[in-house]
């Protein structure tokens, strides 16, 4: 009988010795080869104390020791918290199953003293970059109680540096690392300021009396959970993922999909993506397929010092499309020959492979627009030189082009990590979606463009280095309708993940995202937009704030049933707390039963000059109730606004009214929180779990949710009346609220109506509220109710039933719209309508 034995492998020790705590962290992998649980037990001077354990996925482990799926918790995270009035001499670590007890840590004074941490600060300086007369640095900062501490930039002379800028962003990978309490703290910074000189410069960390003063210019060792993702190979590698990890978290997309009643399976994204990609059956039916339209679509491609690996996978990812007609423009800016050498040896006598060697690396923008003069191509592929496109992409591509409309496509993209092959972090996009692309650069890869379009505005711009392809996907959309741009919802690119990529290794957008926050300015001035431009929530994010034109009164439209203390709460919230201050409140009486409801009116309106109540005597109704409001109106801007709601963020008006203002714009809405600090509302969904549902309900309040997107701006299909601000002469246009939906739905038609007119409806992160939901209505539970809900869906179905066909533009139909938003679609789904597709249906 083979005996039990116990591997294992610690990656960091941690030894916190400071005013705010006194704790050892360890982190490592560890199993038993008869794969039973193993459990741990530490030892403080011979003293057993409690351990803090968290067990953590291994794939790396998992595959290179072939380890059982259920075995992919093997890693683990413990935090130990030692005495302090007691002198630490030895601790141990022990590792056990019922059969097996192994030391796999043992620590003396001395060799605390090695890793010990004496100052209550957390911190790391990620990158520390100068040029242009600029430094940018970015890092984390934490101490144990998570409360906030301040850092201040200084000068050689330790001087503060007034005009130091400092972007607090979110660290969850900090938080995963070290198992924080609260995730999505602003634990991490981005600082940039002026450089007069090349060194050195200082922050310092303030909290209390605690303060801490350290070279701009230190890195701190990396953190050594990385290695439970890269663990062989080279630092540089390491730093690379943590850079990665820092902009994406460790997102895996693991998830439960269900396949039916009592039917459910935990499926990994590269396993769902295995399961729903074309077949071999399929590959070869695209093959055989002729269009009526068959354009040249030249692939560009600048390399520097690729390796021969990732070039051989590259090219052979091209090779074996199933669409033909293509060609390969390489140039190449490596300062070897390596690239030519295996370009001559393996592809001199295929003509679809062009080759430039170029005189000199002239940087990533330059080096493509050579790529992109050697091509004779109808249409621009872009292609990075280490990544993979699905066999499918090109004839995905061509069969959107048979509608010869269209000249700008992009598609979904996951990643692929190089070491594994596995594939993470897929980013299922919207259709074209501005002010998603004014939030963060989505559109990315794959990227393909009328070559003659191209030719008009110009190629890469070198000036926007790090985010070239963000300022020319403006330059792009800038010239074309939103017919024009067509999304292919499938994954038809491989971005891949090693040390040397852009996917893991952001070292370059580090200066990158003053280039991005550019590329947005200068396009808001080329559309005469006024807005300020800043960084966003977390890495890659922007916010823009739009100028507002004009002091537009807005009326804010206010239904009401007694309820006389949610009302005050929501209109003093909105008296008190509003930073924009020409609006007008109308409250429409609606039935009140309780005598007091009518004095407290009374005294509203003698307290507030801005405030009046208008009466309704007919039954409940909610859309006749606004409309009827709405009547009463002086403003050009209308506030749908519940009576349950009390404004959290003081420039909420201002955000929803700078956006509003836009021509294009019908609807704007808001954020809105439970009262426990969880998403309420971050937008509406048009199909979600039958008719319509809330994007990232029950999501905390300060999560980003899937790619962030709770906090950024983007157009959504529909949004709540709870909170929805309406051009006047829109809700006129479309004839204001459906009365026949007189209490479900009729928000979501009203934002149905305006996007049928050509308007665009805005989901506004900035715009703030709490929302109590629905609490003067009540509850669908009578008979009564229930019949009226029933046949007020049957009326929306009839009315959208096309739009609920085709599905929300705004949601990808690789995600489900059964159950929570943006989670991954049932596989038996996916090939279904795959299928059907294919037949012609």
């Amino acid at each position: 009988m083979k005996k039990t034995q116990i591997n294992s492998y610690i990656d960091s020790c941690e030894y916190n010795n400071n005013p705010l705590e006194r704790s050892i962290e360890i982190t490592g992998w560890c199993y038993s080869n008869d794969f039973k649980e193993v459990n741990y037990k530490c030892y403080f001077n011979d003293k057993e104390l409690p351990v803090e354990l968290y067990r953590l996925k291994r794939e790396d482990v998992s595959t290179h020791f072939k380890l059982p799926a259920d075995l992919l918790l093997s890693g683990f995270f413990i935090r130990v918290h030692l005495p302090k009035e007691e002198d630490v001499s030895k601790v141990e670590l022990y590792a056990f199953t019922d059969e097996e007890n192994r030391c796999i840590l043992k620590l003396n004074d001395k060799s605390l003293k090695k890793v010990e941490n004496t100052t209550i600060f957390h911190y790391a300086i990620d990158e520390y970059i100068q040029e242009r007369n600029e430094t940018i640095l970015t890092g984390y900062v934490y101490t144990n109680n998570l409360s906030n501490v301040s850092i201040e930039v200084l000068d050689r002379n330790k001087i503060k540096i007034e005009d130091a800028s400092i972007q607090r962003i979110i660290r969850n990978d900090v938080v995963e690392r070290y198992k924080l309490k609260e995730k999505n703290s602003l634990l991490g910074f981005v600082i940039s300021f002026s450089n007069l000189e090349k060194s050195p410069y200082y922050l310092t960390f303030t909290l209390d009396n605690h303060c801490l003063t350290i070279p701009a210019e230190l890195t701190q060792p990396l953190s050594n959970l990385l290695k439970s993702y890269y663990k062989e190979f080279s630092m540089d590698r390491l730093k690379n993922a943590w850079l990665y990890l820092q902009e994406n978290g460790f997102r895996r997309f693991i998830q439960r999909i269900k396949l039916g009643p009592g039917k459910e399976v935990e499926l990994s994204y590269n396993e769902w993506f295995d399961i729903t990609k074309p077949t071999d059956i399929e590959l070869s039916k695209q093959k055989e397929i002729k269009f009526k339209y068959e354009p040249l679509i030249s692939v560009v491609v600048a390399t520097y010092n690729t390796p021969e690996k990732f070039l051989k996978e590259m090219i052979k990812s091209l090779i074996n499309q199933t669409y033909s007609n293509w060609e390969l423009c390489i140039a190449d800016g490596s300062d070897n020959n390596s690239v030519k050498n295996f370009i001559i040896k393996n592809y001199k006598d295929d003509q679809r492979i062009k080759f430039k060697k170029l005189n000199e690396n002239l940087g990533i923008a330059l080096n493509t627009n050579e790529a992109i003069s050697m091509g004779t191509g109808e249409f621009i592929a872009f292609f990075d030189h280490d990544d993979l496109l699905t066999p499918d992409a090109l004839f995905e591509v061509v069969k959107v082009l048979q509608d010869k409309n269209i000249e700008f496509i992009y598609s979904d993209e996951d990643k692929i990590i190089s070491e594994t092959n596995l594939l993470i972090d897929p980013y299922f996009k919207p259709d074209f979606n501005i002010d998603l692309l004014r939030s963060a650069n989505y559109i990315c890869h794959l990227s393909v463009v009328k070559a003659d379009l191209l030719k008009k505005i110009g190629y890469l711009d070198p000036s926007y280095d790090g985010a070239q392809d963000y300022d020319l996907t403006f330059r792009i959309i800038e010239e074309l309708d939103p017919i024009q741009i067509k999304h292919i919802p499938k994954v038809l690119y491989h971005w891949r993940m090693h040390q040397s990529s852009t996917a893991s290794n952001p070292e370059s957008k580090l200066y990158a995202f003053k280039a991005g926050q550019r590329a947005i300015e200068d396009h808001l001035k080329r559309q005469n937009i006024n807005g300020k431009v800043s960084m966003g929530y977390a890495l890659g994010m922007y916010n823009v704030e739009y100028s507002l034109k004009e002091d537009s009164l807005i009326s804010i439209i206010i239904p009401n049933k007694d309820e006389g203390e949610t009302l005050l709460r929501c209109v003093e919230s909105l008296e008190h707390k509003s930073s924009y201050r020409n609006f007008e409140i109308i409250i429409v009486e609606n039935n009140s039963t309780e005598k007091d409801t009518f004095e407290f009116y009374k005294t509203l309106e003698a307290k507030y000059e801005n405030l009046k109540v208008v009466f309704w005597n007919d039954i409940f109704n909610y859309s006749a109730i606004n409309n009827f409001g709405v009547s009463f109106s002086n403003g050009d801007y209308i506030l749908l606004l519940n009576n349950d709601t009390e404004l959290i963020e003081p420039d909420s008006l201002k955000s929803m009214l700078g956006i509003c203002q836009r021509k294009e714009v019908g609807a704007v809405g808001a954020r809105l929180l439970y009262p426990d600090d969880t998403i309420q509302h971050a937008g509406v969904i048009v199909g979600l779990g039958g008719i319509a549902g809330h994007a990232f309900l029950n999501t905390p309040k300060d999560s980003g949710g899937y790619f962030n997107r709770v906090f950024e701006a983007q157009d959504v299909s529909a949004v709540t009346a709870a909170c929805m601000m309406v051009k006047k002469s829109v809700f006129e246009e479309v004839g204001g609220l459906y009365e026949s939906l007189k209490v479900a739905f009729n928000d979501v038609d009203l934002c149905m109506k305006i996007r049928k007119a050509d308007y665009l409806i805005v989901y506004d992160p900035n715009a703030l509220f709490y929302h109590y939901e629905s609490k003067s209505r009540g509850l669908e539970d009578t008979p009564e109710k229930v019949e009226r809900f029933n046949s007020e869906i049957k009326t929306f179905e009839d009315r959208w039933n096309d739009f609920l066909e085709k599905g929300d533009p705004y949601y990808n139909p690789n995600l489900s719209l059964m159950g929570d938003s943006y989670t991954l679609e049932n596989p038996d789904q996916i090939k279904k309508r795959r299928g059907e597709n294919l037949n012609g249906k």
